[in-house]
């Protein structure tokens, strides 16, 4: 359907000035290399186990380390396949575009066709949102998006709200940035305020646009109502450098951060994308790299390479980046450096302490899993008793291995803890003083005369006590345990004390690897560095999730871009 009949149909609603002219108009797009394409890594690695050759995207240091990324993944793909389920069909396949097409016409409809199509639709009353929904989900023509306006336009006198909404989504998503213009002025026309979700889309098509400058002052009507976000001022400010007005949009990012919000990576790589070489320029990206660090936040493959090639192109310092991984030392496969330490400081250790005992330990809901009383003998246990070098989580241990009884892992674990030379503190339940085949007395009995234990009641958590007794002991203590102990960090009442915690438990916590009985008990070794953005006078490692990745927030990932510079 030409610009003419679509106009034809929706002037008289919205007044003579309807913009005709813009209705279809072919655009001039410019090239976007913003949209990136995800693929599994599986066939690269394929390759590269076949490969002998050292290259530097090898195995990561720790492939089955608890903490590495991806090993949630893998392991619930495991269960599922050993549950006799596929793990690309559990959770239910979305339909595709093809399948969408299906239902969308092949080409604009005139009315009567349009109300045939709605007669034999199986819900008429939302026929025209839906359809809507499918030609955005199947990034279908434009021209049939107008020709089904038109028709409601004709059929109902007005064309409601939440249809010109989808629209504009249509629009946005589709970069018709020419309807998108029009869309807002029919909608300015008809309706006295837009609510924010509209505002949000008109941002990100107006940014593209030369009429760039009306997306902040849609963003100053948004903070009338609520705080605008990330994603808004993402788009305004890559609206701002892609019209050469960097000053503007460096003022946007500064405000982002001063509300506390969060930036989208796709707003960093367009600070990194258009920075120069200007001293200013890389004091303000060298905070940028700095706000990742502190607030620990790892950037995507697509983002680490743009920070990559800024890095590589300025003129005056002879920088090269590789993308490596860090081997078992805390090395860098690259370059050889040592990374930091993830060992806490003193003054880390006890702001984690003392906020632990706080917020965990001595807690609200504290006694919804223990008793004073209980809690109270237990610390004076502690107290009396010489530091411990390791905790055991004893039921958690005991269940590792689905064969023999609990009794006999545990017992494993115990003794070649103790034959390392540790000193070593068993938590468990009263019930496992009761015989049964489970938790037999000699095994028990063994357990008691190899380490120090101490039983809760049955109905107590046993974590606070863990924690109690590590974070007691000092900061040469560790942990088994393959609770990854996502409640209680959430119960910090900070974030730094929260990145503190997660910190400490990646360099503390052993976790019992596939054991076997009457097989050699093996740990995942803590790691020995910390996965966060670092740097030196001469190099920075940066660690990034790979394409495809999947990383569950308690992960951290197993690439890192390493980038040196060159001695003059």
């Amino acid at each position: 359907m030409g610009s003419f009949a679509f106009a034809k149909y929706l002037r008289p609603l919205f007044g003579h000035q309807f913009p005709r002219q813009s209705v279809p108009v072919v655009l001039r797009r410019r090239g976007h290399p913003d949209v990136q394409l995800y693929c599994t890594s599986k066939e690269k690695r394929l390759a590269e186990a076949r490969s002998r050759k050292s290259s530097q995207r090898e195995k990561p240091a720790f492939p089955e380390s608890v903490f590495a990324a991806g090993t949630a993944k893998r392991t619930a793909d495991f269960l599922k396949r050993r549950a006799g389920t596929d793990p690309e069909q559990a959770g239910g396949l979305s339909r595709d575009r093809v399948s969408f097409r299906g239902e969308i016409p092949a080409g604009p409809l005139s009315a009567p066709e349009w109300r045939r199509l709605k007669e034999s639709s199986s819900r008429p009353e939302r026929f025209e949102l839906r359809m809507m929904e499918l030609m955005l989900a199947a990034e279908a023509d434009v021209n049939i998006a107008k020709s089904l306006l038109a028709y409601v336009a004709m059929e109902k006198g007005a064309v409601p709200y939440m249809l010109l909404l989808r629209y504009l989504a249509f629009c946005v998503s589709g970069r018709h940035l020419s309807e998108v213009l029009d869309t807002y002025d029919v909608m300015r026309r008809c309706f006295k305020t837009l609510d924010s979700g509209a505002y949000s889309l008109l941002i990100k098509g107006f940014s593209q646009t030369e009429r760039w400058r009306e997306a902040l002052m849609m963003l100053e009507e948004i903070k009338k109502v609520i705080t605008p976000s990330p994603r808004n001022y993402g788009d305004a400010i890559a609206g701002a450098f892609l019209h050469d007005n960097g000053e503007t949009g460096w003022m946007l990012y500064g405000e982002l951060l001063e509300l506390g919000l969060t930036p989208n990576q796709d707003t960093w790589r367009c600070l990194f994308e258009n920075a120069g070489a200007e001293h200013q320029q890389r004091r303000r990206l060298a905070d940028v790299l700095d706000y990742m660090r502190e607030n620990q936040v790892y950037p995507e493959e697509p983002l680490a390479q743009s920070i990559k090639a800024w890095f590589e192109s300025l003129p005056d310092e002879k920088w090269r980046g590789r993308f490596s991984s860090v081997d078992s030392s805390g090395r860098c496969r690259s370059c050889q450096a040592e990374l930091e330490s993830i060992e806490l400081t003193e003054e880390e250790y006890a702001q984690l302490k003392r906020r632990v005992m706080t917020d965990v330990i001595e807690g609200r809901d504290v006694f919804n899993k223990t008793t004073p009383e209980e809690l109270e003998s237990f610390k004076s246990f502690v107290k009396k008793s010489p530091a411990f070098d390791v905790i055991v989580d004893g039921l958690n241990v005991a269940s590792v291995s689905p064969k023999g009884p609990k009794s006999r892992t545990l017992l494993a674990v115990v003794s070649e803890l103790r034959y390392q030379g540790l000193n070593v503190l068993v938590l468990g339940r009263k019930h496992m003083l009761r015989p049964s085949w489970n938790w037999d007395r000699q095994d028990i009995h063994q357990i008691r005369q190899k380490s120090l234990c101490f039983f809760t009641e049955n109905i107590s958590e046993d974590d606070p006590f863990l924690l109690y007794a590590a974070l007691h002991s000092g900061n040469h203590c560790n942990f088994v345990s393959r609770d990854l102990m996502r409640d209680h960090k959430a119960c910090l009442s900070d974030s730094a004390t929260r990145r503190l915690f997660f910190k400490w438990q990646r360099g503390h916590q052993l976790v019992v690897q596939g054991y076997i009985p009457g097989k050699k008990v093996q740990f995942q070794r803590a790691l020995r560095y910390d996965t966060i953005i670092q740097s030196t006078s001469a190099a920075w490692h940066i660690p990034y999730d790979e394409d495809g990745g999947e990383r569950s927030t308690y992960e951290v990932p197993q690439r890192w871009l390493c980038l040196t510079k060159e001695q003059q």
